[in-house]
C-alpha cells in the first residue's frame, strides 16, 4: 500500500477545514467585524494598534492560512496604519466570498523580520433565511434581538 504524502502547500491538520472553527492557541489575535471598507470597493485592512508593538516596521510578506488554503499578501509595516496590500486583500475577500457583517479572526502564528503568518478563521454574519421577513437589523427601528 502506498503512503499518501501531502503536497507541501497543504496545511497541517490543526488548520480549520471547510468552515470548521478551532479554539485560539493563546497567541496574539484580533477579531474584525468586516465593514463595507473592508470588502468593497476599496478592500482595505489596517491591523489594529494592539499589534503595532509586536509587528515589524518594514514591508514583508504576510501569509494568511484559512480553510486549508493560503494567500500571500504584502504587509506594509512602514506606514502609520500598518496594513495589508489592498489588491491582494481583495483577492482573499473575493476567494472567500466575504461580505460586510462577516467576522475574521486573525491569529498571529509567526512573526519575524522576514515573514508574518496568520491563521484566519471566518465567521459568517448571515441572518438566517427564516428571519429575513421579520427583521432586517439595518436600522434602529428593525433591530435583531438575540436571546
Amino acid at each position: 500500500m502506498q503512503s499518501q504524502r501531502k503536497p507541501p502547500t497543504e496545511l497541517p491538520t490543526m488548520e480549520p477545514q471547510d468552515g470548521e472553527i478551532l479554539p485560539l492557541s493563546g497567541k496574539p489575535y484580533h477579531a474584525f467585524i468586516l465593514s463595507k471598507s473592508h470588502v468593497a470597493p476599496i478592500c482595505s485592512l489596517v491591523l489594529p494598534a494592539k499589534f503595532h508593538s509586536i509587528l515589524p516596521a518594514i514591508v514583508i510578506p504576510a501569509v494568511l492560512f484559512c480553510q486549508g488554503k493560503k494567500w500571500t499578501i504584502d504587509y506594509y509595516g512602514n506606514r502609520r496604519g500598518k496594513a495589508l496590500d489592498t489588491k491582494q486583500w481583495r483577492k482573499f475577500v473575493n476567494d472567500n466570498r466575504l461580505k460586510s457583517g462577516d467576522a475574521c479572526v486573525f491569529e498571529l502564528m509567526e512573526c519575524s523580520s522576514s515573514i508574518l503568518k496568520f491563521r484566519v478563521q471566518i465567521l459568517r454574519g448571515d441572518i438566517p433565511f427564516q428571519l429575513h421577513d421579520k427583521f432586517s437589523g439595518e436600522t434602529k427601528d428593525t433591530p435583531i434581538y438575540l436571546e
